[in-house]
Formats: structure tokens, sequence, C-alpha cells
């Protein structure tokens, strides 16, 4: 079993036309492409470097760093949208014809656009939380406004009520959690990169921006995914409550969902070894059809 995968050892960097691109690369075999969420502090490192390990064992893995979080190069643009066009240069950069995605949360909305827009790039998907939108819940959600709040005004104080509505289990949020997102959540440009998505003016913007334009939001597109999918989700979520699995459970033409009890946004950490089981399950499994 891989167990030595530090950050140092797996830190690779890939130099495109818009800046560099920074990942963690780790194990042999099929690509694995992993795409972390958003908010104060996030790394794709720090999404996905406990599942890491088990993953590397049957794939070689590729944790991206989306431009603007403080890890690969900065943007001017919405991150949103800066994310979508990194995965194809850092494909293409890598000569990756199709790979499987992970995605949690924005990283699961960024592999299903790429799916949507290059299917044949994605075999297959898997999401964690976030994918789809609220049905019967309030949007945004008690997360979302939380993330909100920190980005309008950073305090500590708001950091760590944020990080706690991401978990069922409050444990984990510690203090060393709290102290390695605080220092990269408030580097200055990290944190104006965050206020592009993550406030009441952003928010207005875009809702101003969909109601003038004729372009379909990416929900309404799910339909036109060919990669097989798997959603994962943890009942307990308060940042993207369980009820917008229903939209894209039903639209993916070829969609498993899988929910976690007694866990929040964070599945692949807080639930991980079920995570990790049901996951490997699903993308190792021969084809059907």
């Amino acid at each position: 079993m891989l167990t030595e995968l530090t950050y140092d050892s797996t830190a690779r960097e890939l130099a495109t036309d818009q800046g560099v691109l920074r990942y963690h690369e780790a194990g042999e075999g099929p690509p694995l492409l992993l795409l972390h969420g958003s908010g104060p502090g996030v790394t794709g490192w720090r999404n996905f470097r406990g599942n890491l390990a088990v993953l590397a064992e049957h794939f070689r893995c590729l944790i991206l760093e989306f431009p603007g979080f403080g890890v690969s190069h900065t943007t001017d643009e919405h991150p949103m949208v800066a994310a979508q066009g990194a995965v194809v240069r850092f494909l293409d950069g890598l000569g990756l014809r199709q790979v499987d995605v992970i995605g949690n949360s924005m990283g699961g909305m960024v592999g299903a656009q790429v799916a949507i827009n290059h299917p044949e790039r994605v075999r297959r998907l898997v999401t964690i939380g976030g994918i789809g939108r609220n049905l019967f819940s309030p949007a945004p959600g008690e997360g979302i406004k939380l993330l909100v709040e920190f980005t309008e005004e950073p305090t500590r104080e708001r950091l760590v009520r944020w990080l706690e509505s991401m978990v069922y289990d409050r444990s984990l949020v510690t203090e060393e959690l709290i102290e390695e997102r605080w220092a990269l959540a408030t580097e200055p440009a990290t944190l104006e990169s965050a206020r592009r998505m993550y406030s009441w003016a952003a928010f207005a913007a875009s809702a101003a921006a969909a109601a003038a334009s004729d372009a379909p939001p990416y929900w309404a597109m799910l339909h036109k995914i060919k990669a097989k999918t798997l959603i994962t989700w943890g009942r307990d979520d308060r940042v993207s409550p369980v009820d917008m699995a229903i939209l894209p459970m039903r639209a993916i033409p070829d969609v498993e969902l899988h929910i976690l009890s007694d866990c929040g946004h964070w599945a692949m950490i807080e639930r991980k070894a079920a995570w990790e089981s049901v996951v490997l399950a699903f993308l190792t499994r021969k084809e059907e059809r």
C-alpha cells in the first residue's frame, strides 16, 4: 500500500499559455483527475490528501489546483470559468485524451461542465455534493451564506462557523485545520478571487447576467452527459442540501446516487472508508454495455 505520499513528493507543475498549473501526482494506471471545491483556504491537496494513497493503488491520480485559489497561477476570470479552461489545458498539456473525474462540490460542477462540453474527455464522473440545484430547500444554503459572511468580512470566528457547517462531526474542525485554512484564505489575491464567487455583489451580478442571457444554466444541460456518473452526497450536507441531487439523478442518462448518513459536505473526508469503497467499485467496474 502506498503510504509515503507527501505534499512535496507528489507536487508537480505544468506551464501553460495562461500561467502555471500546479498539481499532485501519485500512482500508476488509468488516469484519474481530482477536482477540488471552493471556499476559504481550499486546495486540491487538502480536499483529497486523505484519499490519495487508496486511490493511487488503482489509478494515476492527478489532483489539479484551480487558478485563483492561491496555489496555481492567479486569474482575472471568474474562478468557475477559469477552472473549466484549466481542466482542458491541463489534459492537453499532459497529453491525456480521456480521464475519469472525481469532483468535490465546485469541482463536481466543473467536471460535469467538461463532460457536457467535451464528452470525449470524460469516461466516468464522480461528484461529491454540490451538483444540481435546490428544489425544496432555500438557496443559497446555510453553508454558502456563512461562506459569504466570511469573504465579506474575514474573521477567525466566521471561518470556524463556516468550517463547522461543512461537517456533521464538528470534532473534525481542529485547530490545525483552522490555522491552515486561515493562512491561505486571508492571502489578498486569494481573498479577492473568492469574492468574485462568494459575495452578495457577485450573487447579484450572476443573477443579472443569467436573466439577460439566453444561454441555459449548466444544470439544464445535464442530460447531455455521456459519461457513466456516480453522485455521492452527505445526507446532512448544510452547504448543498441533498434535495439538489434529485435533478441530476433524473437528468443524467447513466447515473447512480449514493447517500452517506451522518455526513456533511466533505463525504470523502468524513465518511472516508465508505466513500472510497463505493467510488472504487464504480470506477473499476467492467463495462456492462
